[in-house]
């Protein structure tokens, strides 16, 4: 093993608990005032808070287990009845999101405002799709999340 080899630290794709959308406060006013974005078969709702907002929505102070991004998945039982085929598209999605999301991250990182960015992803097709339809889509939805909070802090509008 040669010294280069060595410097080289591995990335992790694993997602922790600070990446996992969870709280009530969050996840609200995210279908309430989020913005959306649709690639079949996915729906991604996404909502960017500042520090300041981030704070204001609880009570007693800031939980630590906050990172730059969170995200939850849901698949409508009214769209996919049997468990095993949620679970399984829930899978897929996790998966697909897992290994696209680092360059969103760092763009949410690297954001101005600070804060986190939560975003949902809602699985809309009424079968199971094929994972590389899911990760074309969620790549898809990825890359138009990076453009929008990158444009976010330089549009005087937001």
């Amino acid at each position: 093993m040669n010294s280069s080899e060595e410097n080289i630290t591995p990335t992790r794709f694993t997602l922790r608990k600070p990446e996992k959308l969870r709280h009530k406060n969050l996840v609200d006013p995210l279908f309430r005032e989020g913005k959306s974005s649709y690639c079949y078969p996915l729906r991604m709702v996404w909502r960017q808070l500042s520090d300041d907002e981030l704070t204001a929505a609880f009570r007693n102070g800031l939980p630590r287990e906050i990172g730059p991004v969170q995200m939850m998945i849901t698949i409508p039982k009214k769209k996919r009845r049997r468990a095993v085929d949620r679970v399984l598209m829930r899978r897929r999605i996790r998966e697909a999101y897992r290994l696209s999301r680092l360059p969103m991250v760092e763009t949410a990182k690297a954001s101005p405002s600070g804060g986190t960015v939560s975003v949902s992803f809602i699985y809309m097709a009424t079968e199971n799709i094929p994972y590389a339809k899911i990760d074309r889509s969620m790549k898809i939805l990825l890359s138009r999340l990076c453009t929008e909070i990158s444009h976010e802090g330089t549009d005087p509008q937001s």
